[in-house]
């Protein structure tokens, strides 16, 4: 798994749907076969990343092979 934003394979598990990339600092969170990317503010909140990324509805086609299960 590669990291939609800077292509590091350093990515970490966070959560059942939700993972890391050490290499940007951002959050993913990946739920069926949708995927959204989030930016870690200074105070721990998250900022949605997904209209840089993705079209409506749109996955990357680096992970469409990706599902978690619960």
């Amino acid at each position: 798994m590669k990291c939609p934003n800077c292509n590091s394979k350093d990515i970490g598990k966070i959560g059942s749907h939700q993972f890391y990339c050490w290499g940007c600092f951002i959050e993913l969170t990946v739920n069926g076969e949708k995927m959204s990317v989030y930016q870690v503010e200074e105070d721990g909140t998250l900022s949605s990343l997904d209209d840089l990324f993705f079209g409506a509805e749109e996955i990357p086609q680096d992970f469409p092979h990706i599902h978690v299960s619960s």
